[in-house]
């Protein structure tokens, strides 16, 4: 039956308009997990600014534009794909056109016994059990409509599984690249499912680039299970052109004694919004969820995130770190939830933010909720100028004004970059900040 609030939707109009040529459309699991997403989007339909955890960021402009299904990706040759290996070394990698996988510029190279790296589509297609047992149980369609859409088009994206006491020596790489048509805006819906198992560890990087100037919205969901006693490494760049909507959510369930660690460094899209929702569900669980935005023009990037602690013994921290530059504007919205029982919780968190020009924005929303009386939790938020002192010590020393203020700006993000624990990820993200300084 429609609704009064489904009529006007063109989402849910291109939902109905594709949902049976979509992979594992023939599965009553795969069916029921979309109709879900559909009718959770249906219910709550695009955020508004009336919404509290959405009131800086505005997505009216999305209502307005039609946006048509991205193509089959078949663009023949790439003169470069990002990567953190160095010239001549080859590694583990998937790469998606406008979400589609490109078994052609992809890779498994590097991999070792008991870890298998493929494709959503022929996931759903085989109706692989481990899709059955996790896709879906994480994301939080009821809190975020964007994820609820995604599950609504569910169609492809990359699937990692680490087998028990595996340990993943070389970086898996995941590559998304958005084309872009001129001629017609466009959208897709990549989904991620990430299963590190116990005692497990491994190091996965995410590259989101765009070519070209037309209209996209890429809208992605990765779903985290970090196993009891397992490590993952799980870091994202994202450089798309300046016509892309870019928004994101991941969800991690870390167990007991495991570690999850992320880092989000934000260069591109006109609109982006990264949500991360962090579960410590077993005792003694750790994450480190941080990152860095740099931001220009006109653009608008919004990072939010909840860490919950559900279990005692858990560490959280949480590092964010922005420069914001011209009209740009920024938000930062992180909470910090402690479950009932969750004792001897140590959880801080801080953001910083560099505002570069008059006009540039930061709104920053930091929470603390405890429901627990044996923790240790703080936060903290601060905005700020240049240094004033430190720009004229440079200056006196011959160093002209416009390489003054980026010596100072590459010092105060490198603290953020600071936060990757991995050399080479820490490396490769520190050549994006320098491209990005440069005003590449």
């Amino acid at each position: 039956m429609t609704t009064a609030t489904e009529t006007p939707s063109p989402y849910l109009a291109l939902i109905d308009r594709v949902k049976d040529g979509l992979p594992g459309a023939a599965l009553s699991w795969v069916r029921a997990l979309r109709t879900q997403g559909r009718e959770r989007f249906a219910a709550a339909g695009l955020p508004t600014v009336k919404k509290e955890a959405w009131k800086y960021t505005n997505l009216r402009t999305l209502e307005k534009i039609a946006f048509d299904p991205a193509g089959d990706g078949a663009v023949t040759h790439f003169d470069v794909l990002p990567t953190i290996r160095v010239a001549g070394e080859t590694g583990p990698r998937l790469v998606f056109v406008d979400g589609r996988l490109r078994a052609d510029l992809s890779s498994l190279d590097g991999l070792p016994a008991g870890v298998t790296l493929t494709g959503l589509a022929a996931g759903l297609s085989a109706d692989d059990d481990l899709l059955a047992d996790h896709l879906g149980k994480l994301a939080p369609l009821d809190q975020a409509p964007l994820a609820a859409l995604n599950t609504a088009f569910l169609a492809d994206g990359a699937v990692l599984r680490v087998s028990r006491g595996v340990t993943v020596e070389p970086v898996i790489e995941l590559v998304f690249v958005t084309l872009g048509d001129e001629a017609r805006p466009t959208a897709f819906n990549p989904r991620t499912l990430i299963v590190v198992e116990t005692n497990a560890k491994a190091t996965v990087v995410e590259h989101h680039v765009g070519l070209g100037t037309g209209t996209t919205l890429a809208n992605h969901v990765t779903e985290v299970f970090v196993g009891d006693g397992a490590t993952l490494g799980h870091y994202k760049a994202q450089r798309e052109a300046t016509g892309a909507y870019h928004i994101a959510t991941t969800a991690a369930r870390v167990g007991r004694d495991a570690s999850y660690i992320n880092f989000i460094l934000t260069t591109g899209a006109k609109l982006s919004r990264n949500e991360v929702w962090t579960e410590l569900a077993g005792t003694g669980a750790t994450c480190h969820v941080s990152g860095g935005y740099l931001v220009r023009g006109d653009q608008h990037c919004d990072t939010t995130t909840v860490i919950d602690h559900a279990a005692p013994h858990g560490t959280s921290r949480e590092v964010y770190k922005g420069a914001i530059d011209g009209r740009a504007r920024a938000v930062f919205q992180g909470k910090i939830i402690v479950r009932p029982g969750a004792q001897k919780t140590d959880g801080h968190q801080l953001n910083r933010a560099l505002l570069l020009s008059d006009a540039a924005e930061i709104d920053a929303k930091p929470e603390l909720e405890i429901y627990a009386d044996d923790v240790k939790c703080s936060h903290g938020a601060t905005a700020g100028e240049l240094d004033d002192t430190a720009l004229f010590y440079l200056r006196a020393r011959g160093i002209d004004r416009d390489t003054a203020r980026s010596l100072l700006t590459a010092a105060f993000v490198a603290e953020a970059i600071d936060e990757i624990p991995d050399e080479p990820v820490r490396a490769a993200f520190q050549t994006v900040v320098d491209g990005w300084l440069a005003g590449a």
